[in-house]
């Protein structure tokens, strides 16, 4: 990365986890940034799909594992590895660090790439939530930098890579849905 956008980058950190800190977020982000917290939605929204979504649910449930299946790897197991960027709170002594470092590696944010991941699949089928959806995954984004663990490039690049997984996964079965709708017998006009 070149060195002004490291600079860059390093700024909006410490407005993030510095300038911006305050009680009521020192509660809320620690909060928000773990995903044990959100597990009991991600079963309520999962089981809604299945039970009370219709086909669209249906479909929104098996987009939305695979892609996060497939997000989820692509950033832990190949990019993170591939660009082994340490996290801010393994580099930089004036750091707030509310919750653990953890032991991996920061680029890019894998809360950030399935969050947006998910908002992007959800909202294709549920547009009336999509505002909702994207600001979920956007605080959720933000509260890695202001916790400490991740670094405002992390989120964004891993808000592009949910989103681009999930745009392929989308693309890929609109084309699976003409495919297999045209290949359907026709009924004859007027028949029942």
């Amino acid at each position: 990365m070149p060195v002004f956008l490291q600079n860059i980058d390093l700024l909006l950190f410490q407005l993030f986890n510095l300038t911006l800190a305050n009680p009521l977020f020192d509660k809320l982000m620690p909060f928000v940034t773990q995903q044990q917290n959100w597990n009991l939605v991600y079963i309520i929204l999962l089981v809604w799909l299945l039970w009370k979504g219709g086909r669209n649910g249906r479909v929104a449930f098996v987009l939305l594992i695979v892609t996060i299946i497939c997000a989820d790897q692509l950033s832990s197991n190949f990019i993170k590895s591939l660009v082994a960027r340490p996290r801010p709170c393994h580099n930089l002594t004036m750091i707030r660090l509310l919750v653990d470092c953890g032991s991996g590696f920061s680029f890019p944010s894998s809360h950030a790439v399935n969050n947006f991941a998910a908002a992007a699949i959800l909202s294709y089928f549920y547009k009336e939530f999509k505002v909702v959806l994207f600001s979920i995954a956007s605080v959720v984004a933000f509260s890695r930098v202001y916790v400490g663990v991740h670094y405002p490039v992390d989120i964004i690049a891993g808000a592009i890579i949910g989103f681009f997984v999930a745009n392929v996964l989308l693309f890929a079965y609109e084309k699976l849905a003409i495919k297999y709708s045209s290949n359907a017998p026709n009924e004859k006009i007027g028949s029942k």
